[in-house]
Formats: C-alpha cells, structure tokens, sequence
C-alpha cells in the first residue's frame, strides 16, 4: 500500500501530512482524516492504511504543525490512563490555540491539496475525524458544502458550536457518540437539531464505549466500537463518493 509524507501549503506555513492510497493504479475518491488530539501517530497512520485499502486516497494532515512536525510532542506507545493527564498538559495549549479560525483556514488548504493530489478522482471528497477532529471534520464539511459529500464523527464534541452550524451541512453525516459522552436525553436533543437543520444524518450512541474508543493505543479502545465505526463509515463514502 503506497505511501507519502506531504507538505500542504496553507495562509500560516508548511502542513505536514501523511497520505495512503491503494497501489492498484488510477483515481480515487478523497477522504481528509483528522486525528484526535493526539495527533498522528502509529494507529492513525494504520486507520489511514485500513480505508486506502477500501480504495480511497486517504489525507491525514498535523493540525498542530504551527508547533513543530508531527509527532508535536512526546507520546508513549501506549496512552494509558496513569500518562493521559501529563499528556494532556501538553496538548492542550496547542487544542485551545486551534481556533475555529485557523480550523477553517486549514481546512480550505486542506480540501484544495487533496482535490488537487493526481491520485485523486474528479468529484466530491469526504471528512472523518474522531475525538476534537470530529469537530474539526463538521466545521469543514459545513464550509465547503458541495465539496464534501459525506462526514463522520466519532467520540467528538460535534454540537460544540450550536445548530448554526448544521444548518450549513449539505454534506450526510454520520455521528458515532461514546456512551460515557452522551445521554438518551442530550442525544435527543442532537438529533433534533439536525432534524431542524434538514440534514440527513444518522446519530447514535455506541453502547458500551467510552470517549477514545476508536484509538487502539489507549486505554478507551473498545473492538465492539471500532468495528461498528467501520460498519457505519465504510457505507457512508461508498454511497456518497462512488454513487455521486
């Protein structure tokens, strides 16, 4: 399976981003990834590597490159729950100082790079993020409606910035939600906000997951969960990048 390290140009400096792509040839539909606030590392590349081999050309960019190459900072193999608190003393000055700003700033670099990449088919592309990238992933697809076709999110704060932004989304969307993250109650009234917005959606709790449990590198990994966030996201480019 092909890869690249990248450059992508963007209004504040040089992006650096991983990419996968099938190595049978030709043209593909484009899917921007965005990790969590770990950033890129050894499971995301192998998340990017698992969806190339469903024959997308997958973009995995730093979103923290205006802080150093990725890995930004220090990250043990495994993020347990005894280095998550120092980990995340490290991070998340760099999270707060990634604004909606420089988040949609990106995000239009971003989108030009991969429909630019030669490997990548004419058309439409789609975003996935988990964790804050699930944020990220709706501020893009909200920003670029037309472009993006089809967004995921997963254990990510994807109401954070209100209705406002669904009523943006021309893009389906698919919200796979913890079960130590979100009621009945506050899933009801997500799901109601979206129903406002008229976007077609589907949104649902993961039982028995808890926030991180699409990252195998930590102790929130759930299998159960992983392989239903394949199970959801897998249909979802399929029926909107192929049957565009």
């Amino acid at each position: 399976m092909p890869t690249k390290t990248l450059q992508i140009p963007t209004a504040d400096g040089s992006a650096d981003a991983f990419a996968a792509f099938p190595d049978s040839g030709g043209q593909r539909p484009g899917v921007l990834m965005y990790a969590d606030g770990f950033g890129i590392r050894p499971v995301l590349r192998e998340m990017a590597l698992e969806l190339a081999e469903h024959g997308y050309y997958v973009l995995v960019p730093n979103a923290f490159y205006r802080h150093g190459p990725a890995p930004v900072i220090r990250l043990p193999e495994h993020i347990g729950e005894d280095v998550r608190p120092a980990v995340f003393g490290e991070l998340m000055p760099l999270i707060e100082a990634h604004t909606a700003e420089r988040v949609l700033s990106d995000a239009d670099a971003y989108v030009s790079f991969l429909t630019a990449q030669p490997e990548v088919c004419a058309g439409p592309v789609a975003v996935t993020g988990y964790c804050i990238g699930g944020l990220w992933a709706m501020r893009t697809a909200a920003a670029h409606p037309g472009q993006v076709a089809a967004v995921a999110a997963f254990h990510g704060p994807v109401g954070a910035d209100g209705p406002g932004l669904f009523s943006k989304l021309t893009a389906q969307v698919h919200l796979g939600h913890a079960e130590g993250d979100m009621t009945p109650e506050a899933l009801g009234e997500l799901n109601q906000a979206l129903d406002g917005a008229g976007v077609t959606y589907s949104s649902e709790i993961y039982p028995g997951t808890i926030h991180g449990f699409t990252m195998s590198d930590t102790d929130a990994f759930s299998a159960s969960g992983l392989k239903r966030h394949w199970d959801r996201l897998l249909p979802l480019l399929d029926r909107t990048l192929r049957n565009s």
